[in-house]
């Protein structure tokens, strides 16, 4: 029964689907907002007015933080492991942050003495913007195809903060047609259009959210789909709602209420991977070509037990202070982890970097190079090997909550390991598939290696030099 019972367990993880009746809570608790508008609506008298500017502004502008706060979380995430669908939904709650922000300096008598009728609708505008955002982020961004999502993504990105400026400064001068102190009509035909497109993109986009949900469990796709539901029904209450009446403080609250819920949502995951249940199937589970770079420090051990922890500590982070910047800044890689003494980088991990190969071998010399130079100020101290595989891996979600990491794993990895044992002291030895993207490597033979774990022997070489780069600190001493 128990194995049973594990089977039938959500890929999410620790937050499996909510039961029936929190499901039927949910719903009841979305509807409620329109349930209170339509019984304003109904009986206008109960639709009462309350005009306190203070209010307005700090309750707009805790909105507009939190929503800041989402999407720089969200798209951090999302420039971290390349994956689209967060990206845009990082877009979606930046797309409301900025307008319900201009929208918070609007409030007559706080920071603007009158009204002003472009900050007074930026906040339709924005949700309207972040709906068309909401629905793009359900789409499919498989291979080469999630790649360009994000290089336009990113160009979106800079686009919308910069209409974001614009807008503030158009407003500001009381250009047309924003040029006066009323903002047109929110029952107008144009807002009323603007809404309904928005309505139906925000409930789409959380309808596929549940699908996601429904296919992986987990507790951020149903609450990125609740904050959906919440933003259309704040497009609802906009168009119908007279300003400073009860109908119109709901929309401001519904807005809060949408952005607390992912936010919650996102502090209840463990703090590592807080949006992995929104990534993409191949952020999570996928395939890609890659080059693998280990280097450990040979004699490591030894040379511990003879020395004090805080020397050891002073000796890593020396190294590791020169040793992790040409991997990085210099030549795009990933530090996916560091064991003790040893690094392991990867490239090509978010699938834009063709070139991984070239990348790698150059930031293994390169980490040699620098490391050769502290090297010589420290004789005593032990020195890098360094190894590079390249070859397919598989990208992983390991672990649950209370530890959590997003690795690669495969044969791949495992012989980028083996060929650093086996690499010179301050060389670097590749595997052949890295020597078939390196034309203009200068290399030597290091033989048909047994590795361990493996049945066939790799056929190795060291790394002396690429073109248009310093040889290697082997190579010199070699020679």
């Amino acid at each position: 029964m128990a194995s049973g019972a594990a089977a039938a367990a959500p890929a999410g993880g620790e937050h499996g689907p909510p039961r029936a009746g929190a499901v039927v809570g949910s719903v009841v608790a979305l509807l409620l907002p329109l349930a209170g508008l339509t019984l304003v609506l109904g009986l206008p008298h109960l639709d009462l007015m309350w005009q306190h500017q203070p209010a307005h502004f700090w309750l707009v502008l805790s909105a507009a933080v939190l929503s800041a706060v989402v999407a720089y979380g969200t798209g951090t995430a999302a420039q971290r492991r390349g994956d689209a669908r967060v990206l845009f939904v990082s877009l979606a709650f930046l797309s409301s942050a900025g307008f319900l922000g201009l929208h918070a300096l609007a409030t007559p008598k706080v920071l603007l003495d009158t009204p002003n009728a472009g900050f007074t609708i930026a906040t339709p505008v924005g949700i309207a913007i972040g709906s068309a955002f909401a629905l793009v982020s359900t789409g499919r961004f498989e291979g080469e195809a999630g790649v360009r999502a994000m290089r336009r993504g990113r160009l979106l990105r800079r686009a919308l903060l910069a209409l974001m400026a614009l807008w503030a400064v158009w407003s500001l001068a009381g250009l047309p047609p924003m040029n006066g102190h009323t903002a047109p009509e929110q029952a107008s035909g144009p807002m009323v259009v603007m809404a309904l497109a928005a309505i139906a993109l925000y409930l789409w986009s959380a309808w596929r959210y549940l699908r996601l949900w429904q296919h992986r469990g987990g507790l951020m796709p149903v609450a990125v789909a609740g904050a959906f539901v919440l933003l259309a029904e704040a497009m609802v209450v906009l168009v119908f709602s007279r300003a400073w009446h009860l109908s119109w403080w709901e929309w401001h609250l519904l807005m809060l209420a949408a952005f607390a819920l992912v936010a919650w949502g996102a502090q209840q995951q463990w703090h590592e991977e807080r949006f992995a249940d929104l990534y993409l199937d191949q952020t999570v589970s996928g395939s890609r070509d890659m080059s693998v770079l280990f280097a450990d420090l040979q004699g490591f051990t030894s040379w511990s037990e003879a020395h004090s922890p805080q020397e050891v500590t002073a000796m890593l982070n020396t190294y590791f202070e020169v040793a992790i910047p040409p991997v990085v800044r210099a030549h795009g890689g990933d530090i996916d982890r560091l064991i003790g003494d040893a690094i392991m980088a990867t490239f090509n991990r978010r699938g834009d970097q063709p070139d991984h190969a070239h990348r790698a071998a150059a930031a293994a010399l390169d980490l040699q190079r620098t490391t050769a130079r502290v090297a010589q100020e420290h004789p005593d101290w032990p020195r890098f090997r360094v190894g590079v595989n390249t070859g397919e891996v598989s990208l992983s979600l390991l672990g649950a909550g209370g530890g959590r990491t997003h690795t690669v794993i495969g044969d791949t990895v495992n012989v980028a390991s083996r060929l650093e044992a086996r690499a010179p002291v301050g060389g670097v030895a590749i595997g052949p598939e890295t020597l078939a993207h390196l034309p203009d490597a200068v290399t030597e033979p290091l033989g048909p290696l047994e590795l361990k774990g493996r049945t066939e022997p790799v056929d190795a070489h060291v790394l002396l030099a690429l073109a248009g780069q310093p040889p290697s600190p082997a190579a010199t001493s070699a020679s």
